[in-house]
């Protein structure tokens, strides 16, 4: 049941369901969801995913414990959407959450729209055909941390990185946990699944883009390659860095310099100061900054 709390304050939300009222989702919690529902959870998850528009959202489940100017923002943007939303306790949310860092709000949606590696191709070429500038992909190869998978999703998306190709078996895959580690960007990236990774790459490599695997290997810095034109760019997995397979079809191995008394970076970080290095070569569009 709804735990009530004396200093309830859930008059202050604003009633956005079809019946004007908050609703107590009591006993049947889990009526909610089905096998076929993601549950985010967490202010910028719910928030990104309601302004992005890709999901359908089942129901919105908040705590009336928490009432301020983000939940108001994201109550009267389901209210827009003809979302209902539901109360519950924080114990529930817990529930719904998994554990997870929910902070009071956790929404049954449906699953995250993965598009097929194969489609890309005839987006390429309608890229090419209207003359648009040269296209940055980020291959990410086994990266099975959600911390380490939203870090970089959020990055790439900041960086300029056009799509995201992640493999579809030995890698962490587009979750709740990896929306919440990436602050809602990943509502509103374009990821492709890809079934053999390696064969992918062999099919970008033909179309006429450029691929540079990042490995702490690499015998080339980052800072001395040049990443411009049709680019891929290859973060291995937090463990192995790239496997045999997939460094096979890089053009270029690359690195990152350096110093002190540590040999490697957090996959999350290598890959972002590589991004912003391609992005720094390939320009900063409208922002006017300086290569």
């Amino acid at each position: 049941m709804v735990r009530r709390h004396k200093n309830d304050k859930r008059r202050h939300l604003k009633k956005t369901d079809s019946s004007g009222e908050l609703t107590p989702i009591g006993r049947d919690r889990r009526k909610l969801w089905t096998a076929k529902s993601d549950i985010l959870y967490g202010y910028h998850s719910v928030y990104e995913a309601l302004k992005a528009g890709r999901r359908q959202f089942e129901s919105l489940v908040c705590s009336p414990r928490r009432c301020d100017p983000r939940m108001e923002k994201i109550t009267a943007l389901a209210g827009k959407k003809r979302i209902a939303v539901n109360v519950a306790s924080m114990v529930e949310l817990d529930e719904m959450a998994g554990g997870g860092n929910h902070q009071g709000i956790c929404a049954v949606v449906s699953q995250f729209p993965m598009t097929p590696a194969g489609d890309i191709w005839s987006i390429l070429e309608k890229r090419r055909e209207k003359g648009n500038d040269p296209f940055f992909v980020l291959l990410l190869e086994s990266i099975e941390d959600p911390h380490n998978m939203g870090a970089l999703i959020r990055t790439g998306l900041c960086a300029g990185v056009d799509y995201i190709v992640i493999p579809k078996d030995r890698s962490a895959q587009p979750s709740a946990g990896v929306s919440r580690s990436s602050a809602g960007a990943m509502e509103h990236a374009n990821i492709f699944v890809a079934t053999n990774l390696a064969a992918f790459m062999r099919e970008l490599k033909a179309s006429g883009a450029w691929i540079s695997g990042l490995d702490a290997g690499g015998k080339k810095s980052v800072f001395e390659a040049e990443l411009t034109g049709d680019l891929a760019l290859v973060v291995g997995g937090e463990h192995k860095g790239l496997r045999p397979g997939v460094r096979k079809e890089c053009d270029f191995i690359l690195s990152i310099p350096i110093l002190g008394g540590v040999n490697s970076l957090n996959a999350s970080v290598a890959g972002g100061i590589a991004m912003y290095e391609a992005r720094r070569q390939r320009g900063w569009g409208g922002f006017g900054f300086k290569a």
